[in-house]
């Protein structure tokens, strides 16, 4: 009888209350949540975008932030996977350009890319509720939140070609094509954004006119549009400024664009920003997290050996009697290549290459007997997870340094989550895009003192050894072009020296269409020299690598009538 008591009574007030219930009863807000209009105010709006420029970093994997380290870099030729064959392992068919529809990596990069344009369109829909911002500020965060979907959209365009477009008046519900070319969206909005963005701004990590301006003109100069490119390059080199306010250059020497104590410098044009120590890893750089030495001892990372630069990377910093590069690619031949200690034991004696090379190949790459940064001398095979594998070299860029507080968050299971921003942009790129333009409009000699400009910071950054320098490093600038032709394979090895590591690669061959028999030519060089079953009998096939393939979960959720699959796959 008690436990009827129990159940009865409650059922009895229930329906005693019933009566008295309305509608609005059963209304009842989401706990934990903001409404539309408690968003669209200045501070809710600010908000949504902060959490728009968020996914710079990725989100939930190794493979999904805007460095672009294995998508561009890798699939490159400037580095190969590294670490052993059963680590990632997903990502092995990708390095040899036989990705699976179903891979999921490839979808990681795909959706968190997609989730960049959810914030930004989020952010816009806001703005677009609100009564109460000023004109001022309304302008400045529409613009803010186009550049930043303009930056998605052009990672997705480079990496996947055309994608279905959605922008904010999209109603999350209608399914959307892939037919439509992204170019024309990726301009408006970056164009907008150049056109009304403020030459400062209150963050040094947000975008300003100038990092606008710099995006639009790589919109421009990947369509092959060098007169309008050039324009655009020639106002950012004239008068551009950092969000804070200092004048575009490079730094003095060229590592401390890898230094997170010199984060947001001069030479800094657009960054993802990174911070280590704030409680939450998510905030550093955690797309570089497995691009360390691997092992334990007296190290940066200890984990996990991903991202070794390749063998012809390394080749292709030998320069001449004349400091200049070998631009016939005879740096791979066996008179000129980089001698390494491959099969190796550290135990064993070893003397690294004598012959003249840039001394931006001690900045990039990691090799036995260079100081690395300032953990002393690479010992060679020691921090190679497998060397037959992956090679004889460690990544260097984006590498914390032992003695510098706040370098790195080690709150976590690696020590490898850094405070090191990632340049989108930085002042480099743009001088080389801008020579670039100016060659293939005929202005060979405006090009050549771009170029130059890169070259005599690259010469004035040498890597020293107590007080000498480590290496032979022998570099000068050009002297003269003599055709059109070659100064077109001066700017392009200038742009793989200078920004090799650093997410480019990939889509300058592509855009050149080049890749293919680069490509393939890197393979043959890789397969000399190391055992990595992901290269072999592998080719880099045209009309097809260019690109990924389109997630095949997305097709089906869309339908293959609307989402259509990249050629080839």
């Amino acid at each position: 009888m008690k436990k009827l008591k129990y159940i009865f009574l409650p059922i009895f007030a229930f329906l005693i209350l019933l009566p008295a219930c309305k509608d609005e009863f059963l209304d009842v807000a989401p706990t934990g949540s903001l409404s539309d209009t408690e968003l669209s105010t200045l501070a809710g709006v600010e908000g949504s975008l902060i959490a728009s420029y968020s996914m710079l970093l990725g989100r939930n994997g190794f493979y999904s932030d805007a460095t672009n380290w294995f998508w561009g870099s890798v699939l490159g030729g400037d580095a190969n996977k590294g670490t052993n064959e059963g680590d990632q392992s997903q990502v092995n068919e990708v390095q040899a350009y036989r990705a699976q529809t179903n891979n999921d990596s490839v979808l990681e990069k795909y959706a968190t890319t997609y989730e960049g344009i959810a914030r930004t369109n989020a952010t816009l829909r806001l703005l677009g509720l609100s009564t109460t911002i000023g004109a001022d500020d309304a302008t400045r965060l529409e613009a803010e939140a186009k550049f930043l979907r303009g930056h998605y959209y052009f990672d997705l365009k480079r990496n996947f070609n055309n994608t279905p477009y959605v922008d904010e008046n999209w109603d999350n519900i209608t399914p959307v094509d892939n037919t439509a070319d992204l170019w024309t969206f990726i301009e408006a909005d970056l164009k907008f954004a150049y056109e009304n963005l403020p030459e400062t701004q209150s963050d040094a990590g947000r975008a300003n006119k100038w990092a606008a301006g710099a995006y639009y003109a790589k919109a421009l100069l990947f369509q092959g549009k060098y007169a309008d490119a050039k324009s655009i390059l020639d106002n950012v080199i004239t008068n551009g400024v950092t969000a804070s306010g200092e004048p575009y250059g490079l730094n003095d020497n060229y590592a401390d664009a890898f230094f997170a104590p010199n984060d947001n410098s001069k030479e800094s044009v657009f960054a993802s920003q990174a911070a280590a120590g704030t409680g939450d890893i998510n905030n550093a750089n955690a797309g570089m997290v497995l691009n360390f030495p691997h092992g334990g001892g007296d190290r940066p990372g200890g984990c996990c050996g991903f991202f070794q630069p390749s063998i012809e990377l390394g080749n292709s910093f030998r320069t001449d009697a004349n400091g200049l590069p070998l631009l016939d690619g005879s740096y791979n031949d066996a008179a000129n290549a980089l001698v390494t200690d491959q099969g190796v034991f550290s135990a064993d004696s070893f003397t690294p290459d004598a012959d003249n090379v840039d001394p931006r190949l001690d900045h990039s790459i990691g090799r036995r007997g260079i100081p690395y940064l300032d953990w002393g001398p690479h010992p060679g095979r020691d921090w190679i997870r497998d060397q037959p594998y992956g090679g004889p070299y460690s990544p260097k860029k984006f590498i914390y340094y032992r003695d510098v507080a706040g370098d790195n968050d080690g709150s976590s299971w690696t020590p490898g989550y850094t405070a090191i921003n990632y340049n989108v942009i930085r002042y480099a790129d743009v001088l080389l895009w801008a020579a670039e333009c100016e060659i293939e409009l005929g202005n060979l000699e405006v090009g050549r003192g771009l170029i130059n400009i890169v070259r005599n910071r690259a010469k004035n950054s040498m890597v020293m050894n107590g007080g000498a320098p480590a290496a032979n490093y022998v570099i000068e600038p050009y002297a003269s072009f003599g055709s059109q032709e070659m100064a077109r394979t001066a700017l392009r090895m200038e742009r793989k020296l200078e920004l090799s590591g650093e997410g480019h690669r990939l889509y300058d061959l592509v855009r050149w269409g080049v890749a293919e028999s680069v490509l393939n030519n890197y393979l043959a060089i890789e397969n000399a020299v190391i055992i990595n079953s992901s290269f072999m009998g592998s080719s880099f096939q045209s009309n097809k690598n260019e690109y990924l393939p389109i997630p095949q979960n997305e097709i089906d959720i869309l339908g293959a009538d609307v989402l259509k699959q990249n050629p080839g796959y």
